[in-house]
């Protein structure tokens, strides 16, 4: 064979190989790789909770669980059961769900970012992924959530806020409100806030911080940070800075309220409670009778669901400042 004929061949014969290995490797998913050891990873995700039905699994339904799951199993080739810090219902958002998984993938946590985001839908957004300790749970080894309810308190309604925020026409107190929920604070039975008591061999919680404040806008995604104290003898609650209430046109309230744990629509029933304190039916003082006669009539009504966000979930105490 001729110099020039050896030289074809090779190049042929280059390209065959690129090709083929091309064509296996196509079938492959991204993360896939086999033969390691499993490693736990703690995942942070965003979401739009309004076309699922809640996060856990159920069979009549489209739910978040369900999609995570699914897009983490083409992704690792390997099938994917996840731990979520809890469950949020039908239409609830989250801006700090955490859940947590077991993987025998070594593609590196960015890695898990930017490839895993291709297979969910763009209403679920992964915040962050980081190595966790073996046998990290995202439900169990949580110590505070955070959680926000968002009303739009405007006589227009506006319709792009229609599954963002819970719509209040009349004017509402925010400041009654906010003495209101000072009664929160502390360790109480809150089965007066359950529905449908009881779901939990307990129903005592502590309340770490609770407030309302009015704004101008919606910093769901703000990343300042300043400490709060809930309470002279209460470590401080590391919370959003909060938004200037002297802004120009404040038409949100935000009530923010964090805690070691949550009963079944305990802030949607807080928030029921707290229109009717923020419109001068109740007064602040009713919080705590509410609160001491354990009775879940007495509460006001369940909220819906779509003001509702899980800001974020805390796995170690916050320094004390």
């Amino acid at each position: 064979m001729s110099g020039g004929g050896r030289d074809c061949f090779a190049i042929r014969l280059f390209f065959e190989n690129r090709t083929l290995k091309t064509e296996n490797s196509s079938s492959i998913p991204d993360g896939h790789d086999t033969g390691h050891s499993q490693r736990t990873l703690k995942m942070t995700l965003a979401y739009d909770g309004t076309n699922y039905c809640g996060w856990q699994i159920q069979p009549n339904g489209r739910t978040l669980q369900e999609v995570v799951e699914r897009a983490l199993a083409t992704f690792t080739g390997e099938p994917i059961k996840v731990v979520a810090s809890g469950r949020t219902d039908s239409g609830v958002h989250a801006a700090g769900q955490v859940i947590s998984f077991a993987t025998s993938s070594t593609t590196p946590c960015h890695g898990f970012i930017h490839g895993l985001a291709r297979y969910l839908p763009d209403d679920i957004v992964i915040r962050n992924v980081i190595e966790a300790a073996p046998g990290f749970n995202a439900r169990y080894d949580a110590k505070r959530k955070w959680y926000r309810y968002v009303i739009h308190n405007n006589p227009i309604r506006v319709p792009f806020l229609r599954n963002a925020t819970l719509w209040q026409r009349t004017r509402l107190d925010e400041h009654a409100m906010n003495a209101a929920v000072r009664n929160l604070i502390g360790k109480h039975d809150f089965r007066c806030f359950e529905s449908q008591w009881p779901n939990r061999s307990s129903s005592v919680r502590t309340v770490f911080h609770a407030s309302v404040i009015r704004s101008a806008g919606w910093t769901a995604w703000e990343s300042s940070y300043a400490p709060f104290h809930s309470q002279p003898n209460q470590p401080g609650s590391i919370l959003p800075m909060a938004p200037d209430p002297m802004s120009p046109d404040p038409l949100f309230i935000f009530f923010d309220i964090e805690a070691d744990g949550f009963l079944y629509n305990m802030v949607r029933a807080i928030v029921g409670t707290l229109i009717h304190i923020g419109r001068g039916r109740w007064t602040p003082h009713d919080m705590r009778r509410i609160i001491e006669t354990g009775d879940r009539t007495q509460a006001g009504e369940t909220a819906p669901p779509q003001g509702l966000y899980l800001m974020r979930v805390d796995y170690q105490e916050p320094e004390l400042l």
